[in-house]
């Protein structure tokens, strides 16, 4: 399959300016998104994308802060090639090591995960994701049951595996994400991960100790409610996805209205990720 990829340059916008471009581009078919000078590179399956349909998404914030971009085709045989090139295997202190299936192996880490990441956000290379991984060390997932939303390439459920927990459900409303899950549990031996294509319509009606979720600001504050349908009380949350400001006050303000209490926050970059407590 081939990809477009567009390369957005913000020099004067604000982050949170840049993050609602990346909001507007999801809700159109983009799938992925790096971070670059300037900027922000978004690309979409050249089967989804349609010039008009971007034209009409990114007319609003046009009159609202200035921003340009440059569309390229990458081809399937290079865009593998760019993913290899790019991805450097990373280490989380002694504790974890992510790398992809083309890296060779290191027995002096307690926790390895071996990622292939195709076209799925979640390589443990972004913000957002190193940070639910150094909570999750922090937490005690043994026997635990563990709900993983907008799971990427799995790597959070694979660690959540790794730390104990008996069971865990991953969903992703993108099916190369929901494919890319299943692929990476076989590659790291974890067997008792449920892949589910969906969003919260296809949340599980149970119970859970451990709520993970790595997306974005406005998918958090629509799903927040049924995350907390779905927990214990004194279970565990974890979001991330979002900038310190504007969106760290938003999403603890409606978090309390869910009964779900704020207890610490990591900041990495502007990017932010939170633990809350079901009251």
């Amino acid at each position: 399959m081939n990809y477009y990829e567009l390369l957005f340059t913000t020099i004067t916008t604000e982050d949170y300016q840049q993050d609602l471009l990346i909001n507007a581009l999801g809700e159109i078919g983009f799938d992925t998104f790096e971070e670059v000078d300037f900027g922000f590179k978004a690309y979409i399956a050249s089967s989804e994308f349609d010039k008009e349909v971007l034209e009409n998404t990114l007319h609003p914030y046009k009159q609202d802060f200035p921003f340009t971009y440059e569309i390229t085709l990458i081809p399937q045989k290079n865009w593998n090639a760019v993913w290899e090139s790019n991805f450097e295997p990373i280490t989380m202190g002694n504790s974890i090591l992510v790398r992809a299936t083309f890296h060779q192996a290191n027995a002096n880490y307690p926790y390895e995960i071996v990622i292939d990441p195709k076209m799925a956000f979640g390589t443990g290379h972004h913000q957002t994701t190193s940070m639910m991984l150094s909570y999750m060390l922090e937490t005690d997932f043994q026997d635990k049951k563990v709900l993983d939303m907008g799971c990427g390439t799995g790597i959070l459920a694979i660690m959540a595996s790794k730390l104990g927990a008996s069971t865990i459900t991953a969903i992703d409303y993108d099916e190369v994400c929901y494919d890319s899950t299943i692929e990476n549990a076989t590659l790291n031996n974890i067997i008792n991960i449920e892949a589910l294509c969906g969003s919260k319509e296809a949340i599980p009606d149970k119970k859970f100790d451990i709520i993970l979720a790595n997306i974005n600001r406005n998918i958090l504050l629509d799903q927040l409610e049924g995350y907390s349908n779905v927990i214990e009380t004194k279970a565990e949350i974890f979001l991330s996805g979002f900038y310190e400001s504007p969106d760290l006050k938003i999403i603890i303000e409606e978090s309390n209205k869910q009964n779900l209490q704020y207890i610490s926050h990591k900041i990495d970059k502007d990017w932010v990720a939170v633990r809350f407590i079901k009251e």
